[in-house]
């Protein structure tokens, strides 16, 4: 090898320690170090190996300059470096035999293995041979907040709200990525358009890849406050797909389940526990009035609420006394709460016991724990029990 060239089949990203490079073909990713990285760049087929182990060697410890040679070796074996002629080849038919419909097919299946840093620079291929494949400007979005992107995450999804204005998820993902002000909670459409994409495949997600545990905390921590009381009359507020109804169905005469998304609650309907299920919005759904509860209680929704204040009130009207009023949020580090990346907001639990005092119910007890998992980090949760004196 006496010009070595990076294969220019290889799909490149710098990356906070150096490089990673994906070969779409072998279905094999790189990790580089700085000083790799720098041997990459330098072999750009203009420059002779002694003439690279020159300018690299000065930067290594003189026991290590060795190890310049075994990399072009091992480049060589792994497909990473090529000769000028095997390069040209290697061009040739990387680009007959990858469409862009194609990376975006890679991309997806890449991204569904976890390995979503090759899924990054698939996607990145993706948009640059495809500039008006909006879905593939979707993809682009999620995988680079996956990575840590913001950025690229940003401008991805805003080239694609322009050709999509109705997506409202995108649009309020767009306010946290822009640091704009957020508003005082979810829109109804951010939500629609969530869960109608989201419930096909939602008891799977949650449980089995996210671990989501929220119900049965949350009840863990309730039911000390319900004095052994049962046949109660309760409302799963923002029931979702049922998940907190299977646990609160045992203590329940009549068990009540609101939710704003028809595709969850029919879900929800499903699993023949609910004795009334409504598509509505809670807020609105709890201020129209009508019967009140022994238990409102609410896994893993109130996370679309930015203050609390009007959510709490609004049920705190429609508890009965020594009612009990509990649900699970995102822990926030920062008062009164913000809104993050994901489009959810995190609460400080200073905010969630002012809410409650405003909203006149007792705090019974706050307490912090494993909620779920989130692009492979523990999401805390944050369980609040609140209660209405008799």
């Amino acid at each position: 090898m006496i010009n070595p060239r990076l294969n220019p089949a290889l799909l490149l990203s710098p990356v906070e320690d150096g490089y990673v490079a994906y070969d779409p073909k072998r279905d094999w990713l790189h990790q580089l170090n700085p000083i790799a990285a720098l041997l990459a760049e330098l072999s750009d087929g203009s420059r002779a190996r002694d003439e690279i182990r020159a300018l690299v060697a000065p930067l290594l410890p003189e026991d290590q300059s060795g190890t310049i040679d075994q990399w072009f070796e091992n480049g060589k074996k792994v497909g990473l470096l090529l000769d000028e002629n095997e390069a040209d080849a290697a061009g040739a038919e990387a680009a007959r035999e990858f469409s862009a419909d194609e990376l975006l097919d890679v991309t997806k299946k890449l991204r569904a293995v976890g390995a979503v840093q090759a899924a990054y620079l698939c996607g990145k291929r993706t948009v640059e041979l495809a500039p008006e494949n909006w879905d593939a400007w979707y993809d682009l979005g999620e995988i680079a907040q996956c990575v840590g992107k913001r950025d690229e995450a940003r401008e991805a999804y805003e080239i694609y709200f322009k050709a999509h204005p109705e997506d409202g998820e995108i649009e309020h993902l767009l306010i946290a990525l822009a640091n704009g002000a957020p508003p005082p909670r979810a829109s109804d459409q951010a939500i629609l358009h969530i869960y109608k994409t989201f419930a096909a495949s939602y008891d799977t997600r949650m449980r089995d890849d996210l671990k989501y545990v929220g119900p049965e905390k949350l009840m863990e921590l309730t039911r000390p406050f319900l004095g052994g009381r049962d046949k109660l009359r309760v409302m799963d507020m923002g029931c979702g797909s049922g998940f907190a109804g299977l646990i609160l169905r045992p203590l329940a005469a009549d068990l009540t389940g609101v939710d704003l998304s028809p595709e969850m609650i029919q879900l929800a309907a499903a699993r023949n526990v609910y004795d009334r299920l409504e598509v509505a919005e809670i807020t609105e759904w709890l201020d129209k009035g009508g019967e009140n509860f022994d238990l409102i209680f609410s896994s893993d929704c109130l996370i679309y609420f930015g203050d609390l204040t009007v959510i709490l009130a609004a049920a705190a009207k429609r508890l009965k006394p020594n009612g009990v009023l509990s649900f699970s949020l995102e822990r926030g580090q920062k008062p009164p709460f913000q809104l993050t990346d994901t489009g959810r907001y995190t609460h400080h639990p200073d905010h969630v016991r002012d809410a409650a005092a405003k909203s006149g119910v007792a705090l019974l007890s706050q307490s912090e724990g494993f909620l779920r998992m989130e692009w492979g980090e523990e999401v805390i949760g944050l369980y609040t029990v609140l209660g209405r004196k008799g």
